[in-house]
């Protein structure tokens, strides 16, 4: 079953060079053996730099589900999640991945993400993009008001 889901995958990747509608990446998301979601790498076509295939499939899958956690799915990628899709899977409480083509296998036709990998284990004000603290204290009201919420929807 598990290849079916990889072919499936795979194929979508494929198709997605061929169509330049972005980068050759292809998700699907399974819940109880059957397909819920798929998605593509939009990145180029729609100058969204968080479309990548992972995070498109991850939206697709919680608006069938109508739900921000999908504990409960599998998600079959032709290449293995860069950071911010990791990070992505997460979030969603994705149950296991399985991928294709391995980040080194990525780097050597120019998707290399070491480079982030890399960035955050540097201090803030020495990265490539430097982050600088400001206005602490005032930023901080949201988080006691969302701290003292009683009707919050943890996530």
């Amino acid at each position: 079953m598990q290849n079916k889901f990889m072919d499936h995958a795979i194929k979508l990747s494929i198709e997605n060079v061929k169509t330049n509608k972005g980068g050759p990446f292809g998700v699907v998301i399974v819940k109880n053996d059957e397909i819920i979601a798929q998605g593509t790498n939009l990145v180029t076509s729609t100058n969204d730099p968080t479309a990548h295939a992972e995070i498109v499939a991850i939206r697709n899958a919680c608006k069938t589900l109508q739900s921000f956690h999908i504990p409960e799915c599998v998600m079959y990628t032709s290449c293995e999640p860069c950071p911010m899709c990791l990070a992505a899977c997460y979030w969603a409480h994705i149950k296991t991945i399985y991928y294709g083509n391995t980040k080194q296998d990525a780097s050597a036709i120019n998707f290399d993400d070491s480079f982030i990998y890399e960035q955050l284990s540097i201090p803030h004000e020495k990265r490539l993009i430097p982050m600088k603290n400001i206005m602490r204290e005032n930023a901080m009201q949201a988080f006691e008001i969302w701290k003292e919420k009683q009707d919050k929807i943890k996530y």
